[in-house]
């Protein structure tokens, strides 16, 4: 078990730290609202709530946030998704301080001036254009709209342009008041600072923030209906997703999928997927399988991108490693093979020390615990055969799958 120190303030904020080894301190605040949290009309608000989070404070103005630690060679950024806003900071351990200071500023006394909220929508729906231009992106968005049809989960986090030309200073006031309060913020630290010396500075930077909590009233998830949608984009190549609902969070069942997702396309150019569709038959360039989990559902899937007559060919070959694996228990040396290769990916991801202290916080907001690599690698090698083969009936189903391809 790594050390690691916690606390609550007084006024409901938590904390988490890990001490290590290095000059440079990674930080930041996990804020407990993403797209899931808007409102129905609300198209984009979280998101854009992040952008303009940056735009000015009581005592800053934007472009002393701006400068504030890339002046020291530091760097600051955020991002949204559907159940989380992250703000985090790298700076070198002198600098610390300034880092906190920032942080807790614009997170808790943002202002949200209107003509700087003005001048950021048009950025933001440059960034919906790029992101329309990539269809190996834009395709699991409309994929996660259909796995969750009609709810929050399926919603765009970018939003729609109309939409986000109407938003003012009171929506973004609105959406903040409500999430970004104490009780639903985790501040973490990955770095050599003394826990005694972080509590101090984030006890001084939010002193004047009351204590609150926040309101969460997720809509139940609709009943889950597969379907095969195909969509006609200008594109050079047909892009495919093929994929299911999976486990939340809390489900003991996530580790198993994620082991067989690995197994079946993970980043080693040995997975099954890779052998069989680029290696063996040479009709991809990319294949890839993941699974991301929710706190009360998830997404399941299989991309690739291949040429327009190739599509059939390409769905029933994984298809055929589907079932192999909801079929075939793997032999006590492949699942051997299988974990050991996970589990060196998990450490070596272990050195990025920015995404490691991002998925510490993570984890710290979520389930209000510490959760370290060491933990996960004694689960996935805990796990049988007859463990992966459960979860592969349960999920590999064709009848259960949901396809949408682009082309």
């Amino acid at each position: 078990m790594r050390e690691f120190h916690q606390t609550t303030l007084a006024n409901g904020l938590r904390i988490i730290q890990e001490p290590c080894p290095t000059g440079v301190v990674y930080c930041g605040l996990i804020v407990g609202a993403g797209t899931r949290d808007e409102d129905e009309a609300d198209s984009g608000l979280a998101h854009f709530c992040e952008h303009t989070t940056f735009k000015g404070t009581v005592r800053r103005r934007a472009c002393h946030i701006r400068n504030g630690l890339e002046r020291v060679g530091g760097d600051l950024n955020a991002y949204t998704n559907k159940e989380e806003t992250a703000y985090y900071a790298t700076v070198q351990q002198e600098d610390f301080a300034r880092a906190v200071d920032l942080l807790c500023d614009i997170v808790f006394h943002s202002t949200y001036p209107q003509h700087e909220l003005d001048k950021e929508k048009e950025v933001i729906i440059d960034e919906i254009d790029s992101y329309r231009d990539s269809p190996a992106e834009l395709i699991y968005d409309e994929f996660e709209s259909m796995l969750f049809r009609g709810h929050a989960l399926g919603r765009d986090i970018l939003g729609q342009a109309d939409r986000l030309r109407q938003y003012t200073t009171d929506d973004a006031r609105r959406f903040t008041g409500k999430y970004y309060v104490t009780g639903n913020v985790t501040f973490y630290v990955l770095g050599n600072v003394p826990f005694s010396r972080v509590v101090k500075l984030v006890e001084k930077a939010t002193a004047d923030v009351p204590a609150a909590s926040a309101c969460h009233a997720p809509q139940p998830l609709p009943d889950y209906v597969p379907e095969v949608r195909t969509a006609h984009h200008d594109t050079h190549q047909a892009h495919v997703v093929m994929g299911n609902r999976c486990y939340g969070r809390m489900d003991p069942r996530r580790q198993a999928l994620f082991l067989l997702s690995n197994l079946l396309g993970g980043p080693g150019m040995n997975s099954l997927l890779n052998v069989s569709l680029r290696e063996k038959h040479g009709l991809v360039y990319t294949v890839d399988c993941s699974s991301f989990h929710y706190s009360d559902s998830g997404v399941w899937s299989v991309y690739f991108g291949c040429d327009e007559d190739d599509v059939e060919r390409c769905r029933s070959l994984v298809l055929r490693q589907l079932d192999q694996l909801r079929e075939e228990p793997l032999s006590t040396a492949r699942l051997n093979a299988a974990k050991k290769q996970t589990v060196g990916q998990l450490l070596l991801n272990c050195d990025h020390f920015g995404s490691y202290a991002i998925a510490m916080g993570k984890a710290f907001a979520r389930y209000g615990e510490h959760r370290d690599v060491d933990d996960t690698i004694r689960k996935i090698r805990a796990l049988t055969a007859e463990d992966l083969m459960e979860v592969a009936r349960d999920i590999f189903r064709e009848d259960r799958l949901t396809t949408l391809i682009y082309k």
